[in-house]
Parts: C-alpha cells; structure tokens; sequence
C-alpha cells in the first residue's frame, strides 16, 4: 500500500464516520475532504476544485430551477389533482395510483419536490376515503424515487454515473437509456407494494379531518391534548393583574401556553403576548400542571442586600470584561439563548451597550448585532481566550472604576436565602427556571464555609444556600403572582370553550426548503411570527404537548397548529412550512404552465436528439423559466439545493483519488478475489449489493462517486465495457428504500405518516429485495454484457 492510498483511505473512513455519525454537516464534510486531498497532493488543484465545473454538478443545480418552475407555475399540482382523481376506494387501487403519478412526476422533476408537492394531495385522499395516511405515505415517497429511476434527470446519480462514464472515455448514457429497465423496475416496485399493502404497510388510525368548519373539540380529544390541559384564574388583587401575558412568565417560567382567555362570558383564542391580564380572567392553558403545582411549593424567597464582598464582581480569578460583536462574527442575527452564550464561552452577560441604548433585562431574547458591546463576567482564563475567538473585537478587562461607572450592575446585585424544604433544594440551577423564567442569573454560591464563583449550570442547589443572583429584584414578586394563580381541571361543559368560528386548528411539516430547521418554537419566535399557538408535535411516532418552546424543530415532524383562519392560510405561502391540514388551494395562470411546459421540453427534445448537451440545455431552461416570469430570480436561488450541490462537488476529486492513487484498484482487486471466479454477473450482483447496502449511511451522490472508480477497476479486470455494471450501481444507488434518513423523501412523509424507524425497514427490505431481482433478471435483456 503506497502513502497516496493510505491518505485516500483515511480521508474515506473519516468522512464516512462523519456521515454517518453527522458531527459534521455533509456538505462541510464533502469540502473538507476536497481540502485535505488537495493539500495533501493527491490531486492537483485544478483536479480538486474540477467538481464546481463538472456537467453534473451544473445540470443538477439547474434541473433543480427547472423543477421548480414547473411547481411554482402549477404544472406538477394540475397533472397530480386531474390523475388522483381516479384512486377510487380500494386501498391498494389508491397506492398503484399514487406512486404511479409520483413516479411520472419523478421522471422530470426532483424527487423531494415531488413528495414535498403531493403529500398535501394524498392527505386529502385519505380523508376523503378515511384511509389513515400510514397506508398512502410511505408509497408516496418511494414512488418518488422510483420515478427518479427512469431518466437521465429523474435523480442526481443518474446524471453522476452517466457523467462518470464520459470522463473515463466510455459512451454516456442519455436521456432515455435508463428507460426501459427504470420503468420495468418502477412498475414491479410499484406493483409489489400496491398488492402487499395490506400486510407490509402499518395501520396508524384514520386521519384527523383538519378541514374548516370541524368540530374542534373533537381534534383536542384525538390528539388527547386534554391530558395536558387545564384553567387558571386570575385571583382579586393578583400582581399579575394589568400585567401582560408574556410579563406574566407563565411561558418562560413554567412552560405553559396559554391557548384562550375567558373574560366576562367572551372568548379570546390564541391571545397575544401583550394582551393584559385582568382580575377573574379564566385561562385555558397546555402544560404539565406539575411544574405549576411544583412552583406552589416554593416558599417565599425574600431578597437581601448583599454583603460588600458578594457585590464585589471583581476577584483574584474572576473579571468583568467589555467585547465587541466583530463585523463578520457569526452570532450576528442569532439571540443570546439561540446561541446559549453561557454553555458556549462561559461567561455571563450582564449588559449590552448598543449605541445610546443599554440593555439589562431579558438578555436571552436580545438579537446580538455588529459592534454590540457585552459587559460580561467570567473566569480571567475564560476571557482571554475570547481573544482568539473571530467572533470578537475590543476586548478590554475592566477595572473597579469601570464597573462603577455602571452604577447599574451593583444594584440589579442581590441575595437569596434557600430555606429547608424549599422545592429549590436538591434542583440543578439549570432546572430552577430562575435564569429562564425570572431572568436572574446565579452569580455565586455562599456554601456554608464555601464561595462557588459562577457555578455550571448542572450545580445542585441546596438547602442553606445563599444565592447572589443579577437582575431586577422586582421579579421575585412574579413568583408570588404565579403561585396565587387558581388552578382548574376542565369539566364537561368547559367542552364548548373549545369551539368557535373564529379559530381553527390546522397540521403543518417542514418542507425540505425550511430555514428553521434545528431551531426550536422560542428562538423563531413562532407565536409572534405567525400569530399561531403551537399544540402539539409529533417526532417519530411520538407526540410532544408541553414543553414545546424548547423543543428542536426537525424535517418529519408534524405540528398542530391553532389559531385564526386568516393566519393559517398564510402559511400555505411561507416556504418553511407545507400545510397538511388542507390542499393548496391555489389559482394557476393557464399561460405560465404552457410556457413552463414549453420550456421543459426544450430542455429536454435537443438532448433527446444529441444536439446538445444536456448541461447546456438545463442551463438555458433554468434561465428562461426566470426571464420568463415563470420564476423569480430570488426563488430560483431557493429552489437550489445548495447542500447537495456542495456535497456533491466536493466529493468528486475523491472519486478521482480513488483511481489516481490506485485505491481503486486495491478495492476491486479485494471484490475480484471474492467473487471473481464465479462469473461477471455475480460480481455485478455484489456491486449493486455493496452500493444498496451503502445507502442506509452515504448519501447517493456521494455514494456513486465512490462506487464509479471501482466498477470500472472491476469491469476492466473482467474484461467487459462497464455500462452493466454502472447501470446496476444506479439502480441500486437510488433504491433508498430501508431507513428515515436514506433520502430526504422518506423523512418528509415520517411525522405526517405517524412512523417509526422499523417501519421503513419492514416495507423497504422486501421492496429492495424486489428491485434487486427485477433488477439482475432484466439486465441481461436491456444492457446485456458486452466485451
């Protein structure tokens, strides 16, 4: 083994460790591979950044315009509504249906989109004929990918294999030579799950009808909501009186939302963070009643002036420091929670200086901006080391007559005593709600004998504790406020406080565009954002009813949203959300679909012919579908699914690493040993198995960059041309059919689907099994062995 393989092999099991365990994006991962080939000289330069510039590359990220167009002009959602239309009421006649229209869509159109634009369309199938999505969805999305099998364009691997093959001197595959075997391929697929539905597909319940008029009281039943709702009353004389919902900290404190007021004999749905509370105000609330009851158990905290040496923020060990947010940090636009500065540097914020402004309450929610100035506490280490951290300038390590010119520090400085039988006792800081619901951060610890300076926020509070907390000692009559509130179960007749004209409940996911993914309801925002409350999200198979603030927002999982009928349907427009609760309904230019339709063939009859190539061509689609007004130019750059496009580019030098090196050869000689003696087309069977197998823990595009030196060592060895052997590794490449998170297209359907990970496993291994026989019986006929 040279040192060039033994580079190009640790580089691969790196980044496959990376894809796998995903502590690393795979975009960032597919770059970092480039970079390290690059600097390693194993490819030369121009080699490692080839893939920006490759044909693939460039026909992928312009089909993706292209398939965008067709959405954004109804092209996709006229075909997909005229053919649902003759599902009928069987259940495996309304799964060859689906996956038939799916598949056909495929064929032009990216897969995910494809999914993404149906799965609304099938979800009102299966409310129609009250069939429960679990038996539609799953279909769905494989009939996706198998569409994607048929052409050319239907899936970026195909494009890859195909552009691998011109590279290496071989004939490329056109547009429609993955036709005949594609479609007998999507047919067998499709038939096998249509007639084996009854006994592979899982059984989740009939759909809940989210249409307008429904009776609401009966969706709060199916999604047991009730389990975690109650009533809370507003007591004479209470402090929360003519205080603000949001000031009320029922929210930040204890988790709770409130989802509708009840004042004099009126209803208020989905209230608003700033409307105020009045005395004998009736509050239905979602939330765990524990926290609520838990928080009834505190007994009064009284706070105290601290002694000279708690207000001291300035120790042998610990400073105070001023720093600048640089121009080009990357925690501009992201909130102090968002970026959990305290886990993340360690250091307290204790104000913001922004221009004339200083900012002293509510530091979590404050959006940090260029040339924001943080007076932060911390270890004199900590902050040092800030010094070498890009997201900051300026840093300057205040003195005694820095601090005293904020004269406001000091005095947002004071004192806590926990008694005995506190509900504090015991509780780490981080769950005491004191940070995140009063805004009081826990600067020391006064331990009998013992000063914990800055405690972690896994420090376990106990009884005797004296606690030097900064914020506004105000706050601590909130608590009392919260625990004078009256609590109420709901009874029968609190049934019809449920429904009203004015409120509807809708379902939602995130669609594969989504900007917010990974971030959670509270640092977007959402109540405010969209004037929605947010009950409940299901996360693979599981439902989630409190808590919800905090709660990372994932692609699969669906969301139950409430709210006014206005604002629900403006969130048919938002990108980041497709509305499950209801079709689209949406009015089409009939001349926009003509002229997106014009142009897709245009794209496509010179590549049918060989006039051009089918980069160039997808290049002047993509351009005319904007100069067109079919699309705009800002939509266009959205359309582009810029991850895979990197991921993709940055993997190609691999591909050219593996064969430069001589990795290639040291792979194929190791299948050739096992499986060479018995005949080409067992060692094509173990290709196609090798790359299946792959899929459940490489992404496809990467996987056939992989894949594609190997088969043409292997091919080379035998002494065949290698079109078989390539067109077997696509098949297999785009047949991710086994698990969630294969391809984006199967978890776009999991939440909405109400599956779990074993059902992926139960329906795609045998569907992967099918494809594979239909696969290797048929490929002797349309791409039989050449020498």
């Amino acid at each position: 083994m040279t040192f060039d393989i033994a580079i190009v092999l640790a580089t691969l099991l790196v980044a496959l460790i990376l894809f796998v365990t995903e502590k690393v994006r795979m975009d960032v991962t597919a770059l970092l591979v480039l970079a390290t080939l690059a600097l390693t000289g194993v490819v030369d330069p121009s080699e490692a950044i080839s893939g920006f510039s490759n044909p693939a590359v460039i026909t992928v990220w312009a089909m993706f315009i292209l398939s965008e167009g067709l959405s954004k002009t109804g092209v996709a959602s006229i075909i997909g509504h005229h053919v649902l239309r003759f599902t009928g009421q069987t259940e495996s006649r309304m799964i060859f249906v689906i996956m038939l229209t799916t598949a056909s869509l495929s064929a032009v159109m990216n897969n995910i989109g494809v999914a993404a634009l149906m799965l609304p369309v099938v979800l009102s199938i299966a409310r129609e004929t009250e069939t429960s999505p679990s038996k539609l969805l799953i279909p769905l999305a494989y009939g996706s990918l198998l569409g994607g099998l048929t052409t050319l364009i239907g899936t970026p691997p195909n494009l890859l294999i195909s552009d691998a093959l011109k590279q290496n001197g071989f004939e490329a595959f056109g547009l429609f030579d993955y036709t005949p075997i594609g479609i007998t391929v999507m047919l067998g697929g499709i038939a096998f799950v249509a007639l084996t539905s009854r006994l592979i597909l899982p059984d989740r319940g009939k759909p809940i009808s989210v249409s307008e008029g429904t009776n609401i009281r009966s969706l709060y039943s199916q999604y047991k909501l009730g389990e975690r709702s109650f009533f809370l009353r507003i007591k004479p004389k209470s402090i929360l009186a003519g205080r603000s919902l949001i000031e009320s900290r029922l929210g930040r404190a204890l988790g709770l939302r409130v989802i509708a007021l009840e004042r004099n004999g009126n209803t208020e749905f989905a209230p608003s963070p700033d409307t105020l509370l009045q005395e004998g105000d009736r509050l239905m609330t979602q939330g765990q009643s524990e926290r609520f009851r838990e928080l009834q158990g505190w007994q009064e905290l009284v706070p105290q002036t601290p002694s000279s040496s708690s207000a001291s923020l300035l120790t042998p060990d610990i400073s105070v420091a001023e720093v600048t947010i640089a121009d080009q940090s990357p925690l501009i636009g992201k909130s102090v929670e968002q970026v959990d500065f305290r886990k993340q540097f360690r250091v307290t914020i204790l104000l913001i200086r922004r221009a004339n402004d200083i900012q002293e309450r509510d530091i979590a929610s404050q959006v940090l901006k260029s040339g924001d100035r943080l007076l932060v506490q911390g270890k004199i280490s900590t902050i040092t080391e800030l010094e070498n951290d890009s997201s900051f300038s300026n840093i300057t390590l205040a003195t005694p007559e820095d601090v005293d010119r904020f004269g406001s520090i000091k005095d947002r400085l004071f004192e806590i005593s926990i008694p005995n039988g506190s509900w504090l006792a015991g509780k780490a800081i981080k769950e005491s709600h004191l940070r995140q619901g009063f805004d009081l951060h826990v600067l020391k610890i006064q331990r009998q004998e013992n000063e914990i300076v800055l405690p972690e926020p896994d420090e376990i509070l106990q009884a005797g504790d004296v606690l030097t907390l900064h914020g506004e000692r105000e706050d601590l009559k909130f608590v009392r406020g919260l625990q004078e509130l009256e609590i109420e179960l709901p009874k029968e007749e609190d049934q019809a406080f449920l429904e009203s004209d004015y409120v509807s409940l809708a379902e939602a996911t995130l669609s594969p565009k989504a900007k917010i993914v990974g971030q959670t309801p509270s640092t977007i925002h959402l109540s405010e954002r969209y004037g929605l409350q947010l009950l409940a999200i299901q996360q693979t198979g599981c439902y989630y009813r409190s808590d919800l603030a905090n709660r990372k927002l994932e692609f699969g999982d669906s969301f139950l949203l409430m709210g006014p009928q206005e604002k629900i349907d403006l969130l048919e427009e938002d990108p980041d959300f497709i509305l499950l609760s209801k079709v689209a309904s949406k009015t089409y230019r009939k001349s926009g679909s003509l002229l997106a339709s014009g142009i897709m063939l245009a794209v496509l009859i010179p590549v049918f012919f060989g006039w051009y190539p089918i980069s160039i061509t997808a290049i002047s689609g993509a351009a005319l579908m904007v100069l067109s007004g079919c699309l705009k130019m800002e939509d266009a750059y959205r359309a582009i699914e810029w991850k895979s496009v990197f991921l993709i580019a940055g993997m190609l030098p691999m591909g050219t690493a593996i064969e430069k090196s001589g990795a290639a050869e040291l792979l194929a000689n190791g299948i050739m040993s096992f499986a060479g003696g018995y005949g080409p087309w067992f060692v094509i069977g173990c290709l196609y198995i090798i790359t299946a197998i792959a899929t459940t823990i490489i992404p496809t595009s990467a996987l056939v960059v992989l894949m594609s030196p190997i088969v043409f060592k292997s091919c080379s060895e035998l002494g065949i041309a290698p079109q078989t052997a390539m067109m077997a590794v696509a098949l297999a490449a785009s047949a991710s059919f086994t698990s969630p998170i294969s391809h984006p297209a199967n978890i776009l359907v999991m939440g909405p689907g109400s599956y779990r990970f074993a059902d992926y496993i139960k329906v795609g291994a045998p569907l992967a099994f099918i494809v594979f026989v239909i696969a290797m019986l048929t490929l002797p006929i349309f791409w039989p062995l050449q020498g």
